[in-house]
């Protein structure tokens, strides 16, 4: 003999109501995380480019007035500093992200 299981109710129009504004809120809140998103990425690549090409070579004739360690800082920037202001921009993404992931409850985590 079969179990019986029993069938959910059916949603009143309320429930509907209420199921579709969420839905539309939820949309909204997309939208506003990605319009987020993709600012701090335009920002953070603007200061990518900033570090990388202009310090290392559009700027590098001004910073090699000043020195860092006895290099010259246009050089140093080429070299050293590309590098990590890289890897400190991967950190800045990932807590901007983070943020704007528990701002807009879409959080990955399901830990």
């Amino acid at each position: 003999m079969g179990q019986h299981i029993p069938e959910r109710a059916a949603s009143g129009p309320g429930e509907d109501l209420s199921n579709r504004q969420r839905a539309v809120i939820s949309e909204e809140s997309v939208k506003q995380y990605w319009s987020q998103n993709v600012t701090t990425m335009i920002g953070l690549l603007i200061v990518w480019f900033l570090v990388s090409f202009g310090a290392g070579i559009l700027f590098r004739p001004f910073l090699d007035q000043f020195s860092i360690g006895g290099a010259p800082l246009g050089f140093w920037f080429a070299q050293q500093g590309s590098i990590i202001v890289f890897v400190v921009l991967i950190f800045v993404y990932g807590v901007i992200m983070h943020n704007l992931e528990k701002k807009y409850d879409v959080e990955d985590d399901q830990g």
